[in-house]
């Protein structure tokens, strides 16, 4: 199995990095695993770290992003949010990875059966949440085919919303960082959405939103 190391850094491609996070999600729903030395990752990474892909993902217990992708120490660079959601902090952590530590792509990770995101289709007020929710209810405002019965008990409305906060979240990292945008501009990163169902375990990725923000940018580019 491929160890990702330092010598790789400069020819990583983002592609072969989403193939490697394919892969380990693959052998994960097939209950495989690859057998590491975790001591040695240990000795390895004791001096500096290249993960190879960061993750905004939720907080939530049953989605541990390490093991859905089948990856090891040094790996990955993982945020997580309740509602996998691009605060101001989420942000700069995901530029520390990609700008200074060389991750090569950016997956915006959500789940079925999102607990933030079925509470922001409620409107849920509480505490501290309620302020993690105003990033999720932008995304709800996208959904414009469901009128009737928006909220957690609406399953259709639920997956809709859980996509349409994928585009959200991935747009909002484009927008408010400056350093992330351009080296999405200049395909030095991918930026990638991805939904993780609870009860299969399979990940599946989408890429149309940050593809529809690198064209409008191109076509205002060309209109001057």
């Amino acid at each position: 199995m491929r160890i990702h190391t330092y010598e790789n850094k400069d020819t990583l491609t983002p592609e072969n990095a989403l193939t490697y996070l394919k892969e380990g999600n693959l052998r994960f729903v097939n209950n495989i695993r690859v057998n590491r030395d975790l001591l040695q990752l240990v000795d390895q990474y004791s001096t500096g770290q290249f993960p190879f892909a960061a993750i905004l993902g939720c907080s939530d217990s049953r989605v541990p992003v390490e093991l859905i992708f089948d990856q090891g120490l040094g790996d990955l660079f993982v945020v997580r949010l309740a509602g996998n959601i691009a605060s101001t902090n989420a942000i700069g952590s995901l530029e520390f990875s990609c700008k200074v530590l060389g991750s090569k792509i950016i997956v915006v990770l959500g789940h079925t059966e999102c607990g933030a995101v079925k509470s922001a289709c409620d409107s849920v007020e509480l505490g501290n949440v309620t302020s993690v929710l105003k990033h999720i209810e932008p995304a709800i405002a996208l959904e414009k085919e469901i009128q009737n019965n928006r909220n957690s008990k609406n399953k259709e409305f639920v997956n809709r919303i859980l996509h349409h906060n994928l585009d959200y979240q991935i747009e909002t990292i484009l927008d408010q960082s400056d350093i992330l945008r351009e080296m999405f501009f200049q395909h030095q990163i991918a930026i990638v959405g991805a939904l993780y169902d609870i009860k299969t375990g399979l990940v599946s990725f989408y890429d149309n939103a940050a593809q529809k923000y690198r064209e409008r940018a191109l076509m205002r580019s060309a209109m001057g």
